[in-house]
């Protein structure tokens, strides 16, 4: 299947929900703390994004996927389901993943949370996962090939002894949840699609600080790492431009610029 080149009026489209996403961290932010449930965090999401964005919460009924938001707590690498039993408690470390649907477009982009005072390791992982995005969105310019954010992921994370999560990746974006091409955070020695302006996909780096090897719990979603070490993920939706590229999944909270420009 093709790369879909999106068009200006599809990238504000994408802005749009993009923007969206985002704000649901934003605005879900104070509610993670010791004591509240993942289920109450999940209601709260989908209240936000029904509601007062008047969208669609993309992951509702995904594949079966039983809830809006994903919520994946310290050994939880992806997928995890919001419960009503699974009460946050201080040093937690906690992704939450937002996809929402506006106008027929998706905008994608998590981030992990603190629950009171985590653990310097699980603040050292966080820092080195967000940081090694950002790493790979400022390489994002057209001409270059896919194959190198990956690579430049996989040699930052694993210089700090952290490891690289293989089975999940990024994905292209648009009317579609998952759409052509995947991005892989790791280096398969395939340089991979050379991008071009218009090309939207998210870049989600999964990493943990064990080893990266996972295991998939019996409900089918769940996923966790297999040593039973704290793993984080940050993503953000993009879009190439002509000269670098914007993030359209950008939040207030981000230490870097919503616009990458190059030279």
């Amino acid at each position: 299947m093709a790369i879909l080149i999106k068009t200006p009026e599809e990238i504000e489209k994408m802005r749009v929900a993009g923007r969206l996403a985002a704000e649901v961290l934003e605005v879900i932010e104070p509610h993670v703390k010791p004591g509240i449930s993942t289920g109450e965090l999940d209601r709260l999401c989908d209240h936000h994004i029904t509601y007062h964005q008047q969208a669609i919460p993309a992951c509702l009924g995904y594949h079966g996927f039983p809830k809006s938001v994903c919520i994946s707590v310290n050994e939880v690498v992806c997928h995890g389901i919001p419960s009503d039993h699974k009460i946050l408690k201080n040093g937690d470390i906690v992704n939450i993943d937002v996809t929402v649907i506006k106008d027929g477009f998706h905008g994608d982009t998590s981030k992990m949370f603190f629950v009171g005072k985590p653990s310097i390791l699980g603040q050292r992982l966080c820092r080195i996962t967000q940081e090694s995005l950002y790493l790979a969105i400022r390489l994002v310019k057209p001409g270059i090939r896919l194959g190198t954010l990956g690579r430049a992921i996989q040699k930052f994370v694993e210089a700090e002894k952290f490891s690289v999560v293989r089975e999940y990746c990024g994905h292209g974006i648009g009317r579609g949840f998952h759409e052509p091409p995947q991005v892989l955070h790791y280096d398969t020695g395939d340089n991979g699609v050379v991008l071009e302006p218009g090309m939207a996909f998210t870049i989600e780096p999964m990493v943990n600080a064990g080893d990266c090897r996972i295991r998939n719990m019996s409900d089918g979603w769940t996923v966790k790492t297999k040593d039973r070490s704290l793993s984080a993920q940050y993503e953000h939706t993009l879009v190439v431009t002509d000269n670098g590229c914007e993030i359209m999944t950008w939040r207030k909270d981000d230490s870097i610029s919503s616009t990458i420009e190059h030279s």
